[in-house]
């Protein structure tokens, strides 16, 4: 036989707070610990930061009435650290769009783009990539020369592929872009 639950009381918190399962009880009760918690360490911190702050214009103070300046705040990051989060933020603003744009527009069919290596702190684009003849080459080198966001190109080596039974000529170029 099956377990009927009958109840006749009228709905009210008092009833839905008697239902509730413990299992909500003891979340709820965690859940409230955890903000006390959290409330303690923050004001703890704050209380830290603002002995700190009390310290460091103790210290300026004092430093002021001996006629000494205040010492120097130390550095927080490092020379060689800061070059290289510096470094890191150069290659990451890269102007990507524009460059796969006009590196886009000047290829034609008959070349194939097999790389592209962009250098930020040079502000240069190393392309490699594949034709046929070396006409084809000349040709898409002109091209890239007439895009407006790159303000040199040149070939820098060329080989003739003798593994590929079409003889492609695969060549490398380094473009400069302009600043925007």
């Amino acid at each position: 036989m099956t377990r009927l639950r009958i109840d006749f009381a009228a709905p009210s918190l008092r009833r839905t707070l008697f239902h509730l399962h413990p299992a909500l009880w003891a979340g709820a009760a965690l859940g409230l610990a955890l903000c006390v918690g959290a409330t303690l360490a923050g004001l703890e911190a704050r209380e830290a930061g603002r002995a700190r702050l009390a310290d460091a214009e103790a210290l300026a103070r004092r430093s002021a009435r001996l006629g000494r300046p205040a010492p120097p705040a130390p550095t927080l990051i490092a020379p060689a650290r800061a070059a290289a989060v510096n470094a890191a933020v150069l290659q990451l603003n890269l102007p990507w769009r524009e460059l796969q744009d006009a590196v886009a527009a000047a290829t034609p069919a008959t070349v194939a783009l097999l790389t592209l290596e962009p250098d930020a702190a040079k502000r240069v684009l190393k392309l490699g990539a594949e034709a046929k003849t070396s006409e084809q080459m000349i040709a898409y080198i002109e091209e890239l020369k007439r895009q407006e966001l790159f303000t040199g190109v040149a070939l820098t080596r060329h080989e003739i592929n003798e593994q590929d039974p079409n003889k492609p000529i695969r060549f490398q170029l380094e473009a400069h872009w302009a600043a925007r």
